[in-house]
């Protein structure tokens, strides 16, 4: 049996030590970026949040861009994870229309990760990545709501009316325009006006979310 030494288990243990960092300098990338907008974010930035030198970091990602593109695939996928999974959880139709219209909102102006996402949004055009991104995000929203409206039209508890992908376009439509004035702060929509407005567009098109609400308070 061949000796392992202490070489060897420091070279197993290191792939697993650099996707932590990895994954730690993609948080403190968040939340750097929540503190001074991705416009002006700098490596220092992450690196103080992060606690390394600026040398350090550069040591796990080549430069500002390549983690900005890290951090906006993880927000990503945060979000649209986080979504899936509490629609998931729901019995009713009706219910997991409510709960992706919930999620999919900012919780108010102060939705660091939201208006994170929303400026990442931004960057679109600076790089394919970011682009590829923002295609990727998208198509998780619709995919969200076109099998909710699609499943629940198949079992019966909704009866939609009109064109089912053109239907889950317009809550997508709807949650971004909606979300993009919330975290900028226009006192004119709110959240509860903006969960209202689209709760209103699921009746007209048939998706009974209002009725089914009532009766789980019963």
């Amino acid at each position: 049996m061949s000796q392992i030494t202490s070489a060897t288990v420091n070279a197993m243990a290191r792939p697993n030590t650099q996707k932590q960092r990895r994954s730690e300098l993609v948080e403190a990338t968040l939340q750097a970026g929540s503190a001074h907008g991705l416009r002006s974010l700098s490596l220092t930035d992450v690196a103080k949040r992060a606690g390394l030198t600026r040398g350090a970091l550069l040591y796990y990602f080549d430069d500002l861009d390549a983690l900005l593109v890290e951090a906006h695939r993880a927000g990503t996928e945060r979000y649209c994870d986080q979504r899936d999974e509490a629609v998931a959880v729901q019995t009713s139709y009706a219910a997991k229309l409510r709960t992706a219209i919930d999620a999919g909102l900012p919780s108010g102006p102060d939705d660091t990760l939201m208006r994170l996402l929303y400026e990442f949004d931004f960057m679109s055009g600076t790089s394919e990545l970011h682009d590829e991104l923002v295609r990727k995000m998208y198509l998780r929203q619709l995919a969200t709501y076109r099998a909710i409206l699609g499943d629940g039209h198949a079992s019966g508890e909704f009866a939609v009316r009109g064109d089912l992908d053109q239907a889950a376009m317009n809550l997508v439509a709807l949650e971004d325009a909606y979300g993009l004035h919330i975290v900028g702060g226009n006192s004119l929509i709110t959240v509860d006006a903006a969960r209202t407005a689209m709760l209103g567009f699921c009746e007209q098109i048939g998706c009974g979310v209002a009725k089914d609400a009532a009766a789980e308070r019963d």
